[in-house]
């Protein structure tokens, strides 16, 4: 497999030896998964550096839920969430690559003040300050798709073809960040599994991988624990979806994923070992 990088800032992330692993950190009450469970900023840094020493290579900070149905926040309240954590993981574990989970720019900024190194942004840089933001610091970011928003990208998503719906917005994102003075090797593309879509819509991205990497940037997948996993499984209680977040990032993993975005760490890391023992070719 071709030899990439990802440019974060002081971080370079080798890509296509093996398939790294972002680890969730939600500051949040109401986040679908673990809302709640890492509110207090000292739970928050503790978790992110156990996700650490299970073996992710980012720990990614959110401070709003973006659930199905969710409300947004203002600013004021983000940057209390997430700011500090940041600043605690940095001391907690020095040298780790850290993103924010935000669509502010200011947030973004002070995120990156504070020690940040990637801006994973749901609304896929349609802020132009976002980009510049990451373009002036020399960040790294996520560009992810999302069909409308939040509070009701899930009432009723339809697309005539998902595939070459989302395909053509994440190239169109991809150029709007290198307008903006964001090289391409600092840009990351996420589907967004989840994001204002049915299952059938998540099941053919997953599969269309393979034609998000001609694109040309580094890719992720963020499906962990999400409500397609609960559907297919049975299963309603969103943290006990674990072996159907493991086969996402197996598959994942085995058509192409550069990034998967977990909860679960230290089981998805020991998962991606084995698959990608079988699907990645060791460097020359």
């Amino acid at each position: 497999m071709d030899q990439r990088v990802w440019r974060c800032r002081d971080h370079t992330l080798s890509l296509g030896e093996r398939t790294l692993v972002m680890g969730i950190v939600n500051v949040t009450p109401d986040s679908f998964s673990d809302g709640a469970m890492f509110a207090s900023v000292d739970d928050a840094v503790a978790h992110g550096a156990r996700l650490v020493d299970e073996g992710a290579d980012l720990v990614d900070v959110g401070g709003e839920s973006t659930r199905p149905g969710s409300d947004p926040i203002e600013a004021d309240e983000e940057l209390l969430r997430v700011v500090p954590v940041i600043e605690g993981l940095v001391k907690a574990r020095p040298g780790t690559a850290l993103s924010v989970d935000t669509r502010k720019p200011e947030v973004a900024s002070a995120a990156l003040d504070a020690g940040a190194s990637v801006v994973n942004d749901i609304a896929g840089g349609r802020n132009v300050a976002l980009l510049e933001t990451v373009s002036r610091t020399g960040a790294g970011v996520v560009l992810m798709h999302m069909l409308g928003e939040p509070k009701t990208m899930q009432d009723d998503p339809r697309y005539d073809d998902v595939v070459a719906e989302v395909h053509e917005f994440l190239r169109e994102r991809i150029e709007a960040a290198v307008f903006a003075g964001v090289p391409e090797e600092r840009v990351c593309i996420d589907p967004g599994i989840g994001f204002g879509k049915t299952v059938d819509h998540n099941l053919a991205l997953l599969r269309a991988v393979p034609a998000l990497r001609m694109l040309g940037a580094a890719v992720m997948v963020g499906a962990s624990r999400k409500g397609f996993i609960g559907t297919l499984t049975g299963v309603d209680d969103p943290a006990a979806r674990l072996e159907g977040s493991l086969a996402v990032a197996v598959l994942a993993a085995a058509h192409g994923a550069d990034l998967v975005r977990v909860h679960d760490v230290a089981a998805t890391v020991r998962a991606l070992k084995v698959a990608d023992a079988v699907v990645r070719e060791p460097a020359p």
